[in-house]
């Protein structure tokens, strides 16, 4: 019977902890408390009096521990520890939750809990899918963007050692040598005051302006909607992901929290035994009774 109750406790106490999880007032709370976090590192940059740095401190420490509850909670409420890490984002939280318990004083680990804290703000996106979506569309776009990025370079490289080789006699700050060139560039790639660069060298070649529109065409057109359509095809397939994610996460959610709160065959055939020993009891109490 000790076993028993001993599991029934520790079976509720899972059962609550999941419930918590799985709350959307405390998933908004939490929410709530990262930017709390967020705006607290963001107000410590000002000069404060002693009295708000101090009542920044206890917010700090406040906040800390909320996280590290939290934090407590969702391990507790999944099935194992070796589940709960296999996720990448609950690595995430374990590393800055555990970074926050560095101690921020004159120590030499100081400057690193305070970056560390910074990046508190990042649990938004393990809170929020919709963000997840859109930071692993960016990592998983980034291979992609990559060959697109080495071909634009190859444009860069040549536009600029042609542009070196024409332009650096009238501008050498500008276009004195192919790095300088390629910076000019970018300034023109970016449309920041690119016309006063191509005024200055059509003085001198009238026809330059088909170098600096046909570099604009290739880079500021053709090349940047490539990323963007490779930005938006890699976010539809991980819309896609997610989606078929959450169809096969439900069913195995729901068997793993009845397992949770299930008890064993030897919990339940001890029940059975006792109401089978309870009914017996009963009945031979009513058979003495009826017996003259």
């Amino acid at each position: 019977m000790n076993d028993k109750s001993t599991f029934d406790r520790a079976s509720g106490l899972k059962k609550i902890f999941i419930d918590i999880r799985g709350n959307k007032l405390f998933e908004l709370f939490v929410i709530t408390v990262i930017v709390i976090s967020a705006l607290r590192v963001g107000i410590s940059t000002y000069p404060l009096g002693s009295n708000v740095t101090a009542a920044l401190e206890i917010l700090d420490y406040a906040v800390t521990i909320f996280f590290l509850i939290e934090l407590v909670i969702r391990m507790v409420a999944e099935h194992n520890l070796r589940r709960f890490f296999s996720k990448g984002w609950n690595i995430f939280d374990f590393v800055i939750v555990a970074a926050s318990l560095i101690p921020v004083d004159e120590s030499q680990m100081a400057l690193l809990g305070r970056l560390l804290r910074i990046f508190r703000v990042m649990r938004l996106v393990s809170m929020i899918p919709e963000l997840q979506v859109l930071l692993n569309a960016l990592l998983q776009a980034i291979p992609r963007m990559g060959y697109v990025t080495l071909l634009m370079f190859i444009i860069f490289y040549i536009y600029g050692a042609a542009g070196s080789i024409f332009y650096a006699d009238i501008n050498p700050t500008l276009w004195g040598n192919i790095s300088i060139s390629m910076l000019t560039l970018f300034r023109v790639a970016t449309f920041e005051d690119w016309t006063d660069v191509m005024y200055e060298t059509m003085e001198v070649y009238p026809l330059s302006w088909i170098f600096y529109l046909s570099f604009i065409f290739l880079v500021a057109f053709v090349f940047l909607n490539m990323m963007i359509g490779i930005v938006i095809q890699t976010l539809q397939s991980e819309h896609e992901k997610l989606e078929g994610n959450a169809d096969q996460r439900a069913p195995e959610m729901i068997a793993s929290e009845n397992a949770i709160t299930a008890p064993s065959i030897d919990v339940r055939l001890a029940r059975i035994e006792a109401r089978l020993d309870s009914v017996a009891g009963m009945l031979a109490t009513r058979t003495s009774d009826v017996r003259p």
